[in-house]
């Protein structure tokens, strides 16, 4: 099943020294399935990729996987309980990435909620951030 949505989504990052906090409204396509479900959106000029489409894939309780197109193409694993190694790119470059998830916490169903998910960065082994993204996903009327 696929639908038109309404997301809000927070993100928080923290270096240990410095926080920030980046809240986004927008419009977006959600597709439910049996064991997965998908939320898409087209990011803007306040995220710094306008034009680019980002796409979360959930998939059980225990794996986000999390894609944007360019004009950056990323791709980052979160999943609990293992690291990977995921590519990040930005409009100044692109260049590999270490994935550790912390939490995961979804109470979505075919007619939306929330997804909720924490993840540690680190580029050759040394550390970057923590990270921390809510989502909530609504029906349009």
């Amino acid at each position: 099943m696929k639908k038109n949505v309404s997301i809000k989504l927070v993100s928080r990052q923290n270096d240990g020294e410095h926080s920030e906090q980046v809240e986004l409204l927008t419009e977006g396509m959600f597709r439910f399935g049996k064991e997965s479900y998908e939320i898409s959106y087209r990011e803007s000029e306040a995220t710094g990729f306008e034009g680019a489409v980002t796409k979360l894939s959930v998939t059980g309780g225990d794996k986000v996987v999390m894609t944007r197109t360019a004009p950056a193409d990323s791709s980052l694993i979160i999943e609990l309980g293992k690291k990977h190694h995921c590519h990040y790119g930005t409009p100044f470059g692109s260049f590999m990435v270490g994935v550790s998830a912390k939490e995961i916490s979804s109470q979505i169903t075919e007619e939306g909620g929330r997804l909720g998910f924490s993840y540690v960065i680190d580029v050759n082994s040394s550390y970057v951030g923590d990270f921390e993204i809510d989502i909530a996903v609504t029906p349009k009327n």
